[in-house]
């Protein structure tokens, strides 16, 4: 008996013993995307379930986001290591003196618009002039406000929830909306895209680039393979997503279902479809990680011409840009 202990210990140890180092030596981190579970971060849910943080040495708990955990509080407080976040609100809360930087800027366009019915005689943006316009709060109402600015508007602004249905019911005259969002759930209601007018920001030179995943500057300092491995991995999600359609809408409908969260498939593949034009801008299969300096500084300087923001941090003290190839030996 007592052989048979030794011997079956023995196993076990040159067993772990043959195991890549990566995989033995796994680095423990939390990530908390900013909403709840949608096509919106499938690239982290399928990085996930398809072992590609685990490849890179990283041993990931994925947080359940939603209205109860604000993302930029949870990553200030140390409640997770890494988060996502607009990139106006890593503005404002550095603005605020929270040392947080972005590790890579995953959406290049703007996602945020804003949808009126052409039966309301709106079909361009002067058309807006004297109109109810509903409107999310805090960062949600930088481009829109640039962008009444832009074409010097006067509209009555209204407050805007998380559903639609004053748009909908004729309540307002126009509406805000994420593309991948409630642009779709919009059509979903009957209306076809040549019966709307569509005022997508980035059309209007107001490109505010939306999900970036960041962390405190303090942990960038302390950490930075880790960080650089997280972005590569979370990258190669997202081109699997990408690539993998079917078998990434499975595993995001799964981690829906496990938080209770009303599921859609058809809505689900549209988002993530969205997702893939937002992050490679059309351009290429797999999405850069990349900030651009000319848009940060352009998100910056609007923020602060509205009084969102009295100052900002330098670029290069705001994005310390994570290479997703491997370091030369």
């Amino acid at each position: 008996m007592k052989f048979k202990i030794v011997f079956n210990v023995c196993v076990l140890f040159f067993a772990a013993s043959l195991l890549p180092a990566e995989q033995s030596n796994l680095k423990k981190v939390s990530f908390l995307p900013q909403w709840a579970p949608q096509a919106q971060f499938a690239g982290y849910y399928v990085a996930y379930e398809k072992g590609i943080y685990k490849k890179y040495g990283i041993d990931i708990n994925i947080l359940q986001g939603g209205p109860d955990s604000p993302p930029d509080k949870m990553l200030i407080e140390g409640a997770c290591d890494f988060t996502t976040l607009w990139l106006s609100s890593a503005i404002k809360e550095n603005g605020q003196g929270k040392k947080i930087v972005n590790i890579a800027q995953m959406m290049q366009r703007s996602a945020l618009m804003l949808i009126a019915k052409k039966s309301s005689g709106i079909e361009k943006p002067e058309d807006i002039n004297n109109k109810k316009v509903s409107l999310w709060n805090d960062v949600f109402q930088v481009q829109p406000r640039a962008f009444f600015k832009k074409y010097d508007l006067n509209v009555t602004v209204i407050p805007q929830t998380y559903s639609i249905n004053l748009f909908l019911r004729g309540g307002v005259d126009v509406v805000s909306a994420m593309w991948y969002n409630e642009y779709h759930t919009i059509m979903n209601y009957g209306y076809n895209p040549d019966e709307l007018t569509a005022f997508f920001y980035y059309d209007y030179g107001l490109n505010f680039p939306e999900d970036g995943i960041y962390v405190k500057g303090e942990y960038f300092r302390k950490n930075p393979e880790v960080c650089r491995l997280f972005v590569k991995a979370s990258l190669e999600g997202w081109q699997y997503a990408f690539t993998h359609e079917d078998e990434a809408l499975d595993i995001v409908l799964k981690y829906m279902e496990k938080a209770h969260v009303p599921a859609n498939r058809v809505h689900q593949k549209w988002m993530l479809e969205r997702m893939k034009d937002l992050m490679t801008d059309g351009n290429a299969a797999m999405p850069s990680g990349k900030l651009s300096e000319k848009d940060y500084l352009y998100v910056a300087n609007c923020m602060k011409e509205i009084g969102l923001v009295n100052s900002a941090p330098e670029f290069k003290d705001f994005y310390k840009e994570c290479p997703s190839y491997d370091k030369k030996k």
